[in-house]
């Protein structure tokens, strides 16, 4: 088993941010570059919060080692603190290799790789791609050009930060830095701007995700919550509508004034292929390609302004399309909570649906979770679920609270997950040292990672689920993910006493600490910053749980969801107003389209009976003139045959015509309109054919 779960959690690390990145991304329609940047480092950062736990495990295990190799019993040793408990007597606790154990070697180069590689992404890479994809030139070489300007701020800051650091060591005499510890400077710096954003969204995850599990199951919370959402939601919605045609509008007069044989003729093809269908249609039946552009004196628009052009195409379409998807689903949620309102007092405790779902659903999940099974779920057990979910992450969360507040006190030790992971490894159980660390990184990360899926920065960052977030917010996302990472693993080592900056003890460290080095070089932010600063994490909390963030934005004009507030009632009753407007919509459109296959069911196959003997009927009487027309032409005069060679020809052509359900309207003037068909045909609406009386 050497190495073999390191390959594993590879493996699966690497699916399941492919799929988070298939949820928010649409692999079809953005850019490769992008799809590969973002998945490369959303994949790093996750993999560095599940591997961390076995590189925990293996540090134990190696101090196991060390200490049954070189340590004395411990009466006569003077060793205290974390490396004390890990200095059993070898008789008493044998040292033996946990399953997940990693060869000596293989961690330090794989920690040096991901961390490296995530921080080029992060700083380099990633805003390079995100000014790329927001460029709207026409070209490789301009897309480029205007990323570089775009960045060329971003980078110089960093350069001059970086070259006074140099000027300011070289100058003064007392300081002698070397390769290795530059390195860690840089490396401080970067987890000190992590660690600036991390405690900021950790105090948020800590209380609104079990908030949110704990109003979710309350009755009528997400109906209401919903009917806000939809009234919002409709405001963007039109709001990107009425931008989409300003936007086309502009188009269209590009369109008109550049005619085939200008040089900008490309361009305006480019943005028109950006359009969407129905707009391309309008635009392309307005050309008059057989005008020259020198003919009329007009004035042109300049490239730049077609790449300003091009630019807000592209961002028009992509949020009218978002919008418009959200809506649908949006519509379905409110549906479906309606429903559960509704079905909560049945007495059949049969979950009933008012629109069926427009997927046909799996046999296999149809036949377990049946309606009687999904009555049980939705109605009964869900909101009991919910409630004790959100306990134990209430219960997480004040454990990471007091944990942050006191994981520099070593004598005694005040932090639980330092509590929790010393008696784990007193007995050296890997097994509940690997789960212990995996559950509680993992919900840390959940608290971070939710909210950076959660916030909006206005439209210039949000991530959209069902393919519908653009590449810039992917970029992003994947660069808050790099920054953000290293400085959570950190402190998750320091709240474990992991880490022997933190705990100021002489013991071997975690392969991961070795690679971020010592912070000793600079020790106002290892003794300091690192120490009190996620103490701010109890403001945040308390702070999150009195929603005076919600409150401010509510002030500044940002209308946020909150009980107790008149301009919440108002939008919930716009968004109850628009859902019942849609559902009425919705019925309409169910009736009409059962009434239409309850006629074709019923009347379908007796027009088709009816349909086949008729023309069985006509084709004998057709058979029968041809034969009476041939035996006829045979007396008559060879100046004859002409007539009745035309005469039989006209009866075999003739085709019966009938009443067709599939031609039939309810209109009376589109039923009359169609009536004349091409060829000079008319229909007729008797039950005979034309020549029964013949």
């Amino acid at each position: 088993m050497s190495g073999a779960a390191l390959g594993l959690e590879i493996v699966f690390v690497f699916f399941l941010a492919l799929f988070l990145l298939h949820r928010y991304g649409d692999f079809k329609k953005q850019h490769r570059l992008v799809i590969v940047g973002t998945l490369l480092a959303w994949y790093l950062c996750f993999l560095i919060v599940f591997i961390l736990p076995l590189d925990v495990s293996t540090t134990i295990y190696n101090r196991c080692k060390h200490a049954a190799a070189n340590s004395s019993p411990p009466e006569n040793s003077n060793i205290t603190g974390i490396y004390a408990a890990a200095t059993p007597v070898p008789s008493q606790y044998p040292c033996f290799m946990p399953w997940s154990y990693i060869p000596d070697g293989i961690m330090p180069i794989f920690w040096r790789v991901v961390y490296w590689t995530s921080q080029f992404l992060t700083w380099i890479l990633l805003p390079f791609m995100q000014s790329y994809a927001r460029s709207g030139g026409f070209s490789i070489t301009g897309k480029i050009k205007t990323a570089l300007i775009e960045n060329a701020i971003y980078y110089g800051t960093y350069l001059l930060i970086f070259g006074a650091f140099l000027i300011y060591v070289a100058v003064n005499p007392h300081l002698h830095l070397e390769w290795n510890q530059l390195q860690t400077i840089g490396i401080a710096a970067a987890n000190t701007w992590g660690l600036f954003l991390l405690v900021l969204l950790l105090g948020y995850g800590l209380v609104e995700i079990p908030r949110s599990y704990w109003n979710g199951a309350k009755r009528g919370y997400l109906l209401m919550k919903t009917y806000f959402k939809a009234a919002k939601l409709m405001t963007e919605k039109a709001d990107a509508e009425e931008t989409l045609e300003d936007v086309m509008e502009e188009v269209r007069k590009v369109n008109e004034s550049i005619k085939y044989n200008h040089p900008l003729r490309k361009c305006v093809d480019t943005i028109l292929k950006k359009c969407p269908t129905e707009y391309q249609e309008k635009m392309g039946r307005n050309m008059d390609d057989y005008e020259d552009f020198d003919e009329k004196h007009n004035t042109y628009p300049s490239e730049k302004s077609l790449v300003k052009l091009h630019k807000q195409v592209i961002y028009s379409v992509q949020r009218h399309r978002r919008t418009q998807v959200q809506w649908r689903i949006l519509l379905e949620q409110a549906f479906y909570l309606e429903d559960v309102a509704k079905n909560e007092t049945s007495a059949t405790r049969q979950f009933v649906h008012t629109f069926q779902s427009p997927e046909p659903e799996n046999k296999f999940i149809q036949y377990f979770y049946n309606p009687t099974v999904e009555w049980y779920w939705e109605c009964l057990l869900r909101p009991w679920f919910y409630r004790i979910l959100a306990m134990v992450l209430s219960v997480f969360s004040v454990i990471v609270v007091w944990s942050e507040c006191t994981f520099f006190s070593t004598t005694p030790v005040l932090s639980l997950f330092a509590v929790f992971i010393q008696l784990a490894e007193k007995t050296y159980n890997y097994i509940y040292i690997e789960i212990a660390c995996f559950l509680s990184i993992f919900f840390l990360s959940i608290c971070v990672y939710s909210t950076v899926f959660r916030i909006r920065v206005f439209n210039y960052y949000y991530l959209a689920s069902h393919h519908q977030t653009d590449a810039y917010s992917l970029l992003f996302s994947g660069m808050l993910f790099c920054r953000l990472t290293p400085p959570l693993c950190l402190n998750f080592l320091g709240l474990t006493h992991m880490d022997s900056s933190i705990s100021h003890q002489n013991t071997q460290p975690t392969a991961y600490t070795s690679i971020m080095g010592s912070m000793k070089v600079l020790s106002f932010i290892a003794d300091g910053f690192y120490i009190y600063y996620p103490m701010l994490v109890v403001i945040l909390c308390i702070a999150t749980y009195f929603s005076l963030g919600t409150r401010c934005l509510n002030l500044l004009g940002f209308q946020q969801f909150m009980g107790d507030n008149d301009m919440t009632s108002d939008l919930v009753d716009e968004g109850k107003e628009l859902i019942r407007r849609e559902k009425r919509k919705r019925q309409r459109q169910e009736e009409g389209e059962n009434r239409r296959r309850e006629w074709k069911e019923r009347y379908g196959h007796s027009r088709e009976d009816s349909t086949r003997n008729r023309n069985v009927h006509v084709d004998s009487k057709e058979s029968s003139l041809s034969d009476l027309s041939t035996t006829r032409s045979s007396k008559y005069t060879r100046a004859n045959n002409r007539t009745e060679r035309d005469r039989i020809e006209l009866l075999q052509d003739v085709e019966p015509l009938d009443f067709n359900a599939e031609t039939f309207t309810d209109d009376p003037l589109e039923s009359k309109s169609e009536r004349y068909q091409p060829g000079g045909r008319y229909l007729s609406m008797s039950q005979t054919g034309i020549f029964d009386d013949v």
